[in-house]
């Protein structure tokens, strides 16, 4: 009686997590095409929120290179987007993170033209304190927009950092530690870019295409 019992409860069971598997791949199956248009959607608006549109001619989110280097913070495989006018070199875009935010990881985009100059920069993923530090984003001041056309002469240039710290770029009341990550973070990527721009042009692109 007993084992006939568990028999009908495990044979119950079994039906239930076969109907539920089927049922998750069928959405996932059902939703794949729909998830991958809105991700691609969303890349293309970050991709525009630092280059506008109408400074290249290529498809920005489909060309690429993947790179691993310190400059670019502690992980590796950082995506640098290659945006061209008339096949001719005009920008990067790059996603690069520092891991000395208040509360961890922030990470950023920034583009950056031929001559070194800063198009844009975004911080498009963080932890920081709510009313302190998050005012990096863009939705809660125009903090980050203080990069725009600005430049980095050296490694050296005392001009990036904090003003507490003898800088150009404003702290926040009771969040200096945020802005000075970001701050460096973006000095860093301006480096990259300045010293690899013509070499990141000529490597293989390594973006997956996108099916229409």
């Amino acid at each position: 009686m007993i084992i006939s019992s568990m028999v009908k409860n495990g044979a119950i069971l079994c039906g239930f997590a076969l109907l539920t598997t089927g049922l998750v791949v069928t959405i996932n199956t059902l939703t794949a095409d729909k998830i991958a248009e809105q991700e691609q959607l969303q890349l293309t608006n970050q991709l525009q929120e630092v280059l506008p549109h109408s400074k290249y001619s290529n498809e920005l989110s489909q060309d690429c290179v993947i790179i691993s280097d310190p400059l670019l913070g502690p992980y590796d495989n950082q995506v640098i987007y290659r945006a061209r006018k008339d096949n001719e070199p005009v920008a990067l875009v790059i996603r690069h993170v520092t891991p000395s935010g208040y509360s961890g990881d922030i990470n950023l985009l920034s583009a950056v033209y031929r001559d070194g100059t800063i198009a844009g920069v975004r911080v498009t993923k963080h932890e920081e304190t709510p009313g302190l530090g998050d005012k990096v984003e863009v939705k809660k001041s125009d903090w980050i927009t203080t990069f725009n056309a600005k430049t980095v002469k050296s490694e050296s240039d005392d001009r990036w950092a904090v003003k507490k710290d003898g800088g150009q770029f404003d702290q926040f009341t009771g969040a200096t530690i945020t802005p000075r990550a970001v701050v460096g973070s973006v000095k860093n990527a301006v480096l990259y870019a300045q010293d690899n721009f013509d070499a990141l042009f000529t490597a293989a692109n390594a973006c997956p295409e996108v099916t229409p």
